[in-house]
């Protein structure tokens, strides 16, 4: 391992004087700590490095080695459950050796090389293998299967292959005759960079949703599997709270959750949270299913900026294995706040609000590794993204919201005024969008049944008219109204408080199926037809808001537990409004 030395110190900027020899983006360790670090310049005769831990301590003249390798993380059974820092250090791990506080200079593998697997080879004596094969199986946890892959890009005959039974990760199962002498062991881990996109047969089309149980996004705002979304919003309007909601209830088969620059006491209360909730799937702990990578906001800045590509090689990782993966990023703001400080510490040239000139870049970069792959194992496998961003002040024409949009395709954008009203999700319906609804109406009508997307366009034609019309209100009350435009208020507030509002802690509301979702829009819009006939007879809306059915509508969210009925409460809209016409003639 070669040496350099420490010329001068910027925060995590270290510039080292004489490393012509310092490959690009390589791993290199600095100080007499070994504090990890790697290349991201060069000049003349003077290589800048930035390192993942605070330079406190660290003085000019340290030694600075190098090892040639590209940043890299190891890829293996174990992940499931555990929580990683933006390196894919094992906090739980450095706690038991450190504390509480951890100690600079600490590096852990990612994986526990001494635990044994029980694990199936699936390949024989001579048999071809190429990149991306699954040449065997363990069980990772209860509910998720881990599938050992051969190396993208390696491919020869398997040799010296060993009989199923206990092996460690780094355990040589058999090796690979390449030819011309060249043997390379496959183990039931991998080591991959994590900048460098690992790859796939070939993109598939989107063609069918990521069903989340939230009303407002699978009906009117759906993403498809392999998507990607933003979240934006000001402090306190629940993007953190809707990350959870989808990480609870989305149908992936694993969830990456990535806590970019968060506070603390978040990703506390993810790890409680789902330690303790059952997985609808199975019956057993949602961690069972997912991965948490921690960089908090008191964590090192320059590891908030390689902790999206960590969690993003992870969850190819499995995508490869044929699983589809739902990658929570909270928040790409809080990344884009470290990439512009490490920019400023290189002394590039600041380009907008001060943030880099490759800022765009770099968010196509992470976004456009999301899709439906098939992938090289022969299997289909899907990486869905959604991303919170933080806007300073709920100013939305910032550049990281403006160069988010550019490569989403679904924007759910949360309305302070609407969390603070106690409305969750706090989705706005006005400046929120889907294009992923085009590509998935195919699949809601085979599964739902024909008609559903008429229904959401009724709902969305209701709301949208009732926005203008409140402007109007505004200027002149509503009393003034005529009953076929208070139809449309009326019908509008019960769909915000008995269709888009969801209580996230009430037990039969925090999720519902696709199939309810258009129940109850089937009955809203039929009890809309319905009273259209009393403003045609000239009789007074206002008769058949006090017969109560608008509320009895509004609540039948709550009857998931029993089942909604659709032709009970359809029987009880025909009551309600032939009682008002009998009342009236």
């Amino acid at each position: 391992m070669e040496t350099y030395y420490v010329h001068g110190i910027n925060g995590p900027v270290i510039s080292v004087r004489g490393g012509r020899h310092l490959p690009m983006m390589s791993l290199v360790y600095v100080g007499e700590q070994r504090l990890p670090g790697e290349v991201v310049g060069a000049k003349g005769d003077t290589t800048t490095v930035q390192i993942y831990e605070d330079s406190a301590g660290l003085m000019s003249g340290q030694p600075v080695y190098s090892t040639g390798l590209p940043m890299s993380i190891q890829l293996g059974p174990g992940m499931i459950g555990n929580i990683y820092d933006g390196i894919a250090r094992p906090l739980r791990e450095l706690e038991a050796r450190s504390g509480a506080l951890l100690k600079k200079g600490m590096s852990l593998p990612s994986l526990d090389e001494e635990r044994k697997w029980e694990v199936a080879v699936d390949i024989v004596e001579g048999q071809q293998l190429e990149g991306g094969q699954i040449f065997a199986r363990c069980k990772e946890s209860l509910i998720i299967e881990h599938r050992a892959l051969v190396p993208p890009g390696v491919s020869g005959i398997a040799n010296q292959v060993k009989p199923s039974g206990e092996y460690r990760v780094g355990d040589v199962i058999a090796k690979i005759d390449c030819g011309r002498g060249k043997m390379i062991p496959l183990t039931i881990s991998q080591t991959w960079p994590i900048r460098r996109p690992r790859p796939s047969m070939k993109r598939k089309p989107i063609d069918r949703p990521l069903v989340t149980g939230q009303r407002v996004i699978d009906t009117l705002f759906p993403i498809g599997r392999g998507g990607c979304a933003a979240i934006p919003g000001p402090f306190g309007a629940g993007k953190t709270m809707v990350q959870h909601q989808l990480a609870k209830w989305s149908d992936a088969d694993i969830i990456v959750y990535l806590g970019c620059g968060e506070r603390g006491n978040e990703m506390t209360q993810v790890l409680d949270e789902f330690s303790e909730l059952s997985d609808p799937k199975t019956g057993r702990p949602l961690m069972e299913r997912t991965i948490l990578i921690a960089n908090t906001s008191n964590m090192p800045v320059a590891a908030r900026e390689a902790s999206i590509y960590t969690g993003m090689t992870i969850a190819e990782y499995y995508r490869d294995m044929g699983y589809h993966v739902a990658l929570m990023a909270d928040s790409t703001s809080r990344w884009a706040e470290a990439l512009r400080e490490i920019s400023g510490r290189l002394e590039e040239m600041p380009a907008e609000e001060s943030f880099p000139a490759y800022l765009p870049s770099r968010l196509a970069g992470f976004y456009e590794r999301a899709g439906v792959m098939d992938t090289l194992s022969g299997r289909e496998g899907a990486i869905t993204v959604i991303g919170a961003v933080s806007p300073q002040g709920g100013d939305f024409s910032e550049p990281v919201t403006q160069n988010t949009k550019r490569f989403i395709r679904c924007f759910w954008a949360l309305d302070r005024s609407l969390a603070y009203a106690r409305h969750f999700p706090a989705i706005n319906w006005t400046t929120s969008h889907s294009e992923y609804f085009g590509d998935l109406a195919p699949w809601y009508e085979e599964n739902l049944g024909h008609g559903f997307t008429e229904l959401r366009r009724g709902i969305m034609n209701i709301l949208q008219e009732e926005s203008q019309l409140l402007e109007i209100v505004k200027l002149i009350g509503a009393d003034v109204l005529p009953d076929d435009q208070k139809l449309i208020i009326e019908t509008a507030r019960m769909i915000r408080e008995g269709f888009l509002q969801q209580n996230a802690f009430h037990k039969s509301d925090t999720y519902m199926p696709p199939e309810n979702q258009k129940t109850i829009i089937e009955v809203m819009l039929y009890l809309f037809d319905s009273a259209k006939k009393l403003t045609a007879l000239n009789i007074p809306i206002s008769q058949l808001l006090a017969s109560g059915i608008f509320s009895k509508v509004s609540r039948m969210k709550f009857d998931t537990e029993n089942g909604i009925k659709l032709t009970d409460y359809m029987g009880l809209v025909d009551d309600a409004v032939n009682k008002v016409i009998s009342d009236n003639s």
